[in-house]
């Protein structure tokens, strides 16, 4: 673990994703970063380098009589300007991964020890380069999968989430020190500020915590992916379906009924929407326990999506699709997306489809988009990716609007927005204005949670060590 390790230490660690490459880089930071990595350098001296320079030399092996490991590019940051705050030295090698092992083996012969996982994002942490909001962005920002998420990411990373969050404890702080300089003079009967003036106040602070919770549902489906459940009779073409929207046999495909018995899950960008894909468990009545098993974790998934796509066997005698959808209807959640889909089109007749879609309209909510589909000889499947793409309609993350994506942030906020209530409803009912100064205190200290001016030791830990090793 982290916290059982020393910040004195110089350490490294390969920056670059495990495999062969045209260059790869390692990076190095401490204090010793730059006497270290000199035991191993051949070029200039490291001593006279200016920061934010680089420069050709080689990689020796001081212990092997300084036979040559590789050629190299060395780009030197002092301290403080450097992503860490320490010296960082990051060495641009060939993409070898044998020269790779062996240019931190010697790095830690020569001093070095290796890097933890997010081990120099929190050094950066820990020297006041980043809050902790923005140090998680820096994850964030690795593992965007689409435009908006980056978007985001990047955004809180530059601290604008920071900044929102510390003009926000700037006016608690300015509130509870009105509230505690009247308890100093309470035997006085001063008031230092106008109860009314106050209740205004705390209410534009639960304003911006409010709007702050609330998009995190965005948010969460920004970064995760828009969750998709995939639902319908066995044999209906879910499966099918789901393999050509990833592009991929994700999922196993069969004439036999109940083949699907588990949820499977998988991402895919459209339109720079993350979409997660949810196929489920054929639904039917069965006595088999595990197949059982899977059409209620069905149901579970269906009330969780904010999209459902319930796909029709066009082939499917009219009288069994009214049973079938009164199964399914009540179990989408209320504000979620329906969209029909009928597949094996090319199986159906004109006369067919009409009769099919008018007897989905007396059962549909009014609005429910319909699209004819052929799964397996993907056929109107763009049409079907529109419906999807326009179901989404996840605004455009602007780079004026801050939006929730992590839920640390989230429950923090929710804590904080319990707070502030608390406090609003103290002041209009009179309460002492102790306890409303413990409100506010209790608001203040949830905002700095999520910036880590309040952030026990081992979250810190938690969060740091599910970063990848080398950032």
């Amino acid at each position: 673990m982290i916290d059982t390790l020393s910040n004195e230490d110089t350490i490294c660690a390969i920056s670059t994703p495990a495999g062969m490459g045209g260059i790869a880089v390692i990076r190095v930071s401490g204090a010793d970063a730059i006497t270290t990595v000199s035991r191993c350098w051949h070029g200039a001296a490291l001593s006279d380098m200016k920061s934010h320079t680089a420069h050709l030399g080689q990689i020796i092996d001081p212990a092997a009589d300084g036979s040559l490991l590789d050629e190299v590019v060395l780009t030197l940051f002092r301290a403080p300007h450097s992503f860490t705050g320490e010296d960082v030295i990051e060495i641009s090698c060939h993409g070898s991964r044998w020269i790779q092992q062996e240019l931190v083996n010697l790095l830690i012969r020569c001093g070095c020890r290796a890097a933890t996982g997010g081990e120099f994002t929190r050094r950066a942490f820990s020297n006041g380069r980043l809050d902790l909001s923005q140090a998680e962005a820096v994850a964030d920002v690795i593992a965007s999968s689409s435009r908006a998420s980056h978007r985001i990411a990047m955004s809180q990373m530059r601290g604008d989430f920071s900044r929102e969050l510390s003009g926000l404890r700037e006016q608690l702080l300015h509130f509870v020190s009105l509230m505690e300089l009247e308890l100093d003079f309470s035997e006085e009967e001063v008031e230092f500020a106008d109860r009314s003036h106050l209740i205004t106040l705390a209410e534009q602070i639960q304003g911006v915590v409010t709007r702050l919770t609330e998009s995190f549902a965005v948010g969460n489906a920004i970064k995760n992916g828009l969750p998709v459940a995939i639902v319908g009779e066995t044999n209906a073409g879910k499966s099918t379906l789901l393999n050509y929207l990833l592009h991929d046999d994700r999922a196993l495909v069969s004439d036999i009924h109940g083949t699907t018995r588990d949820v499977i899950e998988d991402t895919i960008t459209l339109g720079g929407t993350l979409f997660r894909f949810i196929d489920t468990a054929g639904i039917r009545d069965t006595t088999d326990r595990i197949e059982a098993m899977g059409i209620e974790r069905t149901f579970s998934k269906m009330s969780e999506a904010q999209i459902v796509l319930w796909v029709i066997d066009g082939t499917t005698p009219v009288a069994a699709i009214e049973p079938l959808a009164a199964r399914i209807l009540p179990t989408v959640a209320p504000g979620s997306h329906l969209i029909a889909v009928i597949n094996k089109a090319d199986l159906i007749t004109d006369t067919q489809h009409a009769t099919l879609r008018q007897a989905l309209t007396a059962l549909l909510p009014d609005g429910t988009p319909t699209v004819n589909i052929s799964a397996r000889e993907h056929t109107n499947l763009n049409a079907l990716q529109a419906e999807l793409i326009h179901a989404a309609a996840i605004p455009e993350a602007d780079a004026n609007q801050v939006i929730v994506t992590n839920a640390r942030h989230y429950q923090s906020l929710t804590h904080a927005g319990e707070a502030i209530a608390r406090a609003i409803h103290g002041l209009r009912q009179g309460i002492s204005g102790d306890f409303v100064s413990q409100d506010i205190r209790e608001c203040m200290h949830y905002l700095g949670e999520i910036t880590g001016e309040i952030t026990p030791t081992h979250i810190l830990t938690t969060i740091f060590q599910h970063f990848c090793i080398g950032k």
